[in-house]
């Protein structure tokens, strides 16, 4: 399997993703559209992950390269490709479906709980996660839901944590890739995140937090995701072929 992603700042990495992708023995590159770097073309991937970043989708003036990346999605979804996206990303996917970015109702930054909807009961990726569990945060929006998808996860500081277009994309709010190293990096770059709130941890509890158990589910999540297009779903995403 052809993995790329789109990443948006150097602090910004795949994390538990790059472990996992390893461990299988798949291909992994990249794009840095921060850089100028210019987006793939369909035929170089089977599966496309975009990544976080602290761009914001209210200014494509300032950050043109997003427009790209938005069309980009648009074309691998109506390929039937592999669409993850996380935090950023994951409101990338929204625009690309016509649902425009939303401010979330709190910052959320730190470790706090998640919650799956009664539709998430069924879904093929989260039939291994508990009804609550934790995840990262590290965000001051959030995707808007686009017409047709399903709703699967949210938080007390942020109604949409998680949606699924079709069978073959997912946008992801929170994060379940960050390493210790990748939230350190965050801390080093983004100080001004850490400025107290209801959803907002201090430092020492960020790293007193369980990351490793988090990074085991993002590895859950990808083994899923990418168990069902080999069952034979690329083509007609949700019938096997």
């Amino acid at each position: 399997m052809k993995i790329h992603y789109l990443q948006h700042a150097p602090f910004e990495k795949l994390g538990a993703i790059k472990e996992w992708a390893h461990s299988k023995g798949y291909a992994l590159s990249c794009t840095h559209t921060y850089k100028g770097d210019t987006t793939p073309v369909l035929e170089d991937f089977d599966f496309l992950i975009i990544m976080g970043g602290p761009q914001n989708l209210h200014e494509l003036d300032k950050y043109p390269y997003l427009a790209s990346e938005i069309e980009l999605v648009q074309q691998a979804i109506q390929a039937n490709k592999l669409v993850l996206g996380i935090c950023l990303g994951a409101q990338i996917i929204g625009e690309a479906l016509g649902a425009k970015t939303l401010p979330s109702p709190h910052k959320e930054v730190g470790v706090f709980p998640v919650t799956l909807t009664q539709a998430a009961t069924n879904d093929a990726l989260l039939k291994h996660f508990p009804t609550a569990f934790e995840a990262l945060h590290w965000h001051y929006y959030m995707p808007g839901l686009p017409e047709g998808a399903e709703l699967l996860a949210y938080s007390a500081g942020c109604p949409h944590q998680m949606f699924r277009y079709q069978q073959n994309v997912y946008a992801v709010q929170f994060h379940m890739e960050m390493t210790p190293e990748i939230i350190s990096e965050l801390i080093e770059h983004c100080p001004q995140d850490l400025t107290p709130g209801p959803y907002t941890m201090s430092k020492v509890d960020l790293f007193a937090s369980n990351i490793h158990t988090i990074n085991q589910r993002m590895h859950v999540l990808l083994e899923q995701f990418t168990t069902s297009y080999a069952l034979g779903y690329r083509k007609d995403f949700g019938q096997a072929l």
